[in-house]
């Protein structure tokens, strides 16, 4: 499985959405307001799960981290980078 669609799958789990599957969840399409309509306390739990499944923390700028978690696609490229070593 491709990191893209575990980073699907690990948001549908993490955050209990019923009636969402990975398909639903569009790569480039924001992940918070006006795409998957995710708010802070998901983004908590979702930087939770992301270091329990990959062992990466996220960082504790806050502006980075909405860069990061802008969609599917900044998110993947950013645990790419970290998994990666960089």
């Amino acid at each position: 499985m491709d990191i893209k669609n575990e980073l699907k799958t690990l948001i549908i789990k993490s955050l209990e959405l019923d009636g969402v599957s990975p398909e639903d969840i569009k790569d480039n399409e924001p992940l918070f307001g006006e795409g998957l309509g995710l708010d802070s306390i998901d983004a908590l739990e979702l930087g939770m799960a992301i270091k329990r499944k990959y062992n990466i923390t996220m960082s504790s700028n806050k502006e980075e981290n909405k860069k990061y978690f802008y969609s599917i696609d900044t998110l993947s490229k950013y645990v790419e980078e970290k998994l990666n070593g960089n």
